[in-house]
């Protein structure tokens, strides 16, 4: 079974902008390259971004590498 990305995504951001760290996420964007690399952009109100690979990664360590990069 392949996972939705996409959804779990959906899941996790609203999850975290219940928190007061990252209440200030303002979308998670799945995308997957032509090479097959995906990746996850984390983008804030501000307009500040962080780019998160997660190519190969199931549901779950999808969540833990984008917990892992915003967590720096």
């Amino acid at each position: 079974m392949m996972e939705d990305k996409k959804k779990i995504l959906k899941g996790l951001l609203l999850t975290l902008r219940s928190t007061r760290e990252f209440e200030d996420l303002k979308d998670l964007v799945y995308s997957k390259t032509d090479d097959g690399m995906e990746f996850v952009t984390c983008i804030f109100e501000c307009g500040s971004y962080h780019s998160i690979n997660v190519t190969m990664d199931s549901g779950i360590a999808m969540i833990r590498d984008v917990l892992r990069g915003l967590c720096k």
